[in-house]
């Protein structure tokens, strides 16, 4: 797997590191249920420290892209690759709504209003 971090990246490390494994889970270059290097060797590979990548790791299982087994190390979910695409969808729906004026509240009524 080939993570790459934005220099120009404003966000803090752990949510670059998140967002690196989501776009790579999204475009397909981790299948779900294909096991995730070492947190050590991945921190090594991007530059950060272990810990930041631990961080992200765990932001990404509680999304549902990742599943953490005993034994097995971290795999990427079953319907990771659909759910990593959308979630990028809503933080770029999210970011636009706000760029436009509207809170969080505003935007999550416009979408109820849809239903």
């Amino acid at each position: 797997m080939l993570l790459k971090l934005e220099a120009g990246d404003a966000r803090p490390l752990h949510e670059q590191v998140a967002a690196a494994v989501r776009r790579a889970v999204g475009e397909g270059e981790c299948a779900p249920g294909e096991r995730l290097p070492p947190a050590r060797e991945l921190a090594a590979a991007l530059g950060v420290n272990a810990n930041t990548v631990l961080r992200a790791l765990r932001a990404l299982r509680d999304e549902g892209v990742l599943e953490f087994r005993r034994g097995r190390g971290v795999t990427v979910a079953q319907g990771a690759d659909r759910r990593a695409e959308l979630l990028d969808a809503v933080r770029r729906l999210v970011a636009d709504a706000a760029h436009a004026g509207f809170g969080r509240e505003e935007l999550v009524e416009m979408i109820r209003g849809l239903e």
